[in-house]
C-alpha cells in the first residue's frame, strides 16, 4: 500500500522539539499502524491465540521503542498483559495508561468493503478490524509518549501502560489482576482511550458510563419435548411462559416494572442537562441515519440523552427454544432461554439489581413452568465529577489540540475495567477518545478518522505536559 500523506492529516504542533518528531514521523506513526491492524488479534475464537500472542508481542515492542521501561508480558489465566513503565518524574502525577489489543470478529465478511486485516486508507479515513476500537486509540497513546520521550529524554509525569488482550471477551484476566494489586497499582488516575468524540472536530471527554448486569433466564416445563396435538391444552408451554416473563418487566412505554428498580438512580445535574442541550445534535439524523429506525421509544418524559446516558435500561437479546427450523413440527417445547441485560446509571448496585430481577422473575413466571436465573457478568456504573484535576487538565489540552471548547458527554455503553480501576484501586478515569459514532464498532467497515488519530497522538502528549507542568 501506498503510504502517501493523506489530505489534512499532518498538523504543525506548538512543543518545541516534539512538534518536529510528530510531523517527521506521521508516515511512520501511520505504517506501524497498519502493522498492528493487520494481526487478526480475535479473542473470542480459539484459532487466533497465536494472533493474540503476536498483537501482545508487537505492543511490547512498541513500548521498548517509544523509551518506556520494565516492558514485559503478564502472564496468567488469560491472554497476557502487556506492563510498561517510565518512573522518574519525583514528586509528579503517576498515570496509569490503558488499552486493548483484541478486536472482535469481522464477521459478516461479504459486507466489507475492502479485507478487514487489510488496513485501506479512503479518503481521510482508515478501514480494519480494530481501527477505532481499539487498536487505533491504543496505539496513539504509545507514540504520543514516545514523542515526548524520544524528543526530551524524560516525561512530565509518571506512567505505567497496561494493555489488556480481553476487553472483548469479558476481560478476566486484567479483573483478576487489578483485584489483586489494588491500591499497589500506585497510580493517581487512570487514562484510556476507547470512546469516541461526540462530533466530527468537537473534543470531547466521557466523564459517565452504565454499568451492566447480564443475565440467562430458563423457563422449564416438561422433561421432554411434547406433542402439540396430544397434549396441548394441558401441557404448560415455557415459550408462552417466558413471553409472559419478559412482559411482566417492562410496560409499554418502556418503564421497568421491577420493585426498587429505580430507588437508587441519581439523576444528571442541571449543569449536564443544560450542557446536553447545547450540543449539535439531529434527532431525525439520528433516527434514520445511524439507526435506521421509524421512531424512538422509551420512558416518556426524558430527552435522548438522559434516556441513553443517564438513565437505566432492560433488553432482550435473544430467546431460545422450540423448533426454528425450516418447514413445521408441531412441539411444546421442554424449555426456553432468554438473554436479557440491564444497564445501570450511577449509584445502582449490581449485586443489589441482580437480586431485585431475580425476585421479580420469579414472582412473575406463571404456574406450571420453573424459571432460574444465572448471572453471567456485571460491572457498576461510573461517573466522574468534572471538577477532578486529571479531568479538567485533559479537557484544556483537547480543546488546545482542537482549538474547540471540549464539552462533556456520557455514553450509555459499560467499560467494565473503568469501575474496576475505581472500586479495588481507588483511581478515577479521564477518558479521552477520539473515535467518532459512525466508525462502525463490532460492524463491518470499522474505520479510523486520521485527523484524529494524529489529533490525539499530540493531544495526549499535550495532556502529559499540563499535568506535569
Amino acid at each position: 500500500m501506498e503510504l502517501s500523506q493523506p489530505a489534512g492529516c499532518w498538523y504543525h504542533f506548538h512543543v518545541p522539539n516534539s512538534d518536529t518528531y510528530f510531523e517527521a514521523n506521521g508516515p511512520t506513526f501511520l505504517q506501524g499502524l497498519q502493522t498492528f491492524l493487520r494481526i487478526p488479534s480475535i479473542s473470542t475464537l480459539p484459532e487466533h491465540k497465536p494472533d493474540i500472542r503476536r498483537a501482545a508481542e508487537f505492543v511490547a515492542s512498541e513500548l521498548n521503542y517509544a523509551g518506556l521501561r520494565n516492558v514485559h508480558l503478564i502472564e496468567g489465566e488469560g491472554n497476557p498483559l502487556v506492563y510498561a513503565e517510565w518512573l522518574n518524574a519525583p514528586g509528579k502525577p503517576t498515570l496509569l495508561i490503558y488499552g486493548h489489543y483484541d478486536v472482535q470478529p469481522p464477521d459478516p465478511l461479504e459486507e466489507w468493503k475492502s479485507p478487514p486485516f487489510e488496513p485501506t486508507i479512503r479518503g481521510e479515513d482508515i478501514f480494519a478490524r480494530g481501527a477505532s476500537d481499539d487498536k487505533g486509540q491504543t496505539y496513539l497513546l504509545m507514540k504520543a509518549v514516545e514523542g515526548l520521550l524520544q524528543t526530551h529524554g524524560a516525561l512530565p509525569v509518571n506512567v505505567k501502560f497496561l494493555i489488556e488482550g480481553e476487553e472483548e471477551i469479558s476481560g478476566q484476566h486484567i479483573e483478576s489482576y487489578i483485584r489483586a494489586q489494588g491500591r499497589n497499582l500506585g497510580a493517581d488516575a487512570a487514562l484510556i482511550c476507547d470512546t469516541e468524540m461526540f462530533a466530527p472536530g468537537l473534543p470531547t471527554l466521557c466523564i459517565g458510563l452504565r454499568g451492566i448486569v447480564y443475565t440467562e433466564v430458563e423457563v422449564v416445563a416438561a422433561d421432554h419435548d411434547l406433542h402439540s396435538g396430544v397434549y396441548g391444552g394441558v401441557a404448560p408451554n415455557p415459550l408462552q411462559a417466558m413471553a409472559e416473563i419478559i412482559t411482566g418487566l417492562k410496560d409499554r412505554d418502556g418503564r421497568i416494572q421491577i420493585p426498587g428498580f429505580y430507588d437508587r438512580v441519581r439523576p444528571p445535574t442541571k449543569a449536564e442537562l443544560d450542557a446536553w442541550s447545547r450540543l449539535p445534535f439531529d434527532e431525525k439524523q439520528y433516527r434514520e441515519k445511524e439507526m435506521g429506525v421509524a421512531e424512538l421509544v422509551g420512558e416518556p418524559g426524558f430527552s435522548v440523552f438522559e434516556r441513553t446516558w443517564a438513565r437505566p435500561t432492560l433488553e432482550v437479546h435473544g430467546i431460545r427454544g422450540g423448533f426454528i427450523g425450516e418447514g413445521s413440527k408441531t412441539v411444546i417445547p421442554a424449555r426456553a432461554t432468554a438473554k436479557i441485560s440491564m444497564r445501570l446509571v450511577a449509584d445502582m448496585n449490581p449485586a443489589d439489581t441482580f437480586r431485585l430481577f431475580a425476585a421479580h422473575v420469579e414472582r412473575v413466571t406463571p404456574r406450571g413452568v420453573r424459571s432460574r436465573v444465572t448471572l453471567l457478568n456485571s460491572a457498576g456504573a461510573s461517573l466522574v465529577d468534572t471538577d477532578n484535576r486529571y479531568l479538567k487538565t485533559a479537557a484544556a489540552a483537547m480543546t488546545e489540540v482542537f482549538g474547540v471548547e471540549t464539552v462533556y458527554i456520557r455514553s450509555g455503553g459499560s467499560i467494565p475495567i473503568v469501575g474496576s480501576f475505581l472500586q479495588h484501586a481507588g483511581i478515577p478515569s479521564v477518558m479521552m477518545g477520539f473515535g467518532l459514532p459512525d466508525d462502525n464498532l463490532h460492524a463491518p467497515n470499522e474505520k479510523f478518522h486520521l485527523p484524529n488519530f494524529f489529533h490525539g497522538i499530540r493531544a495526549v502528549a499535550r495532556y502529559l505536559e499540563m499535568l506535569g507542568a
